[in-house]
């Protein structure tokens, strides 16, 4: 999936069977599946963190703010995480 192509509108969640978590041997934030595990960086972890049923629009905006960021740069970050996730069936979009 292009990430151009994911609408503002889409809702991302987590896939069936994943879970955001912080591994408790390591304290870092990661993404628990029946195949594995998934380290998270800081950034992909706020992103998923706020994958709860808002919009892609909602979470750039939030993240926007958060960080004093660029809207439109964020916006390519966010898509382009997000893309990577969903072809590893880690999310999914509503």
């Amino acid at each position: 999936m292009l990430t151009r192509t994911i609408s503002d509108a889409a809702r991302p969640r987590l896939a069936k069977g994943v879970r955001l978590q912080t591994d408790s041997t390591t304290g870092k934030n990661v993404l628990l599946f029946p195949e594995g595990i998934v380290e998270l960086n800081e950034t992909a972890h706020e992103i998923l963190s706020r994958c709860d049923g808002r919009t892609l629009s909602e979470i750039v905006r939030e993240l926007a703010e958060d960080y004093d960021a660029d809207v439109a740069a964020l916006a390519a970050d966010v898509r382009e995480t997000l893309a990577g996730l969903q072809q590893r069936k880690l999310i999914e979009f509503t």
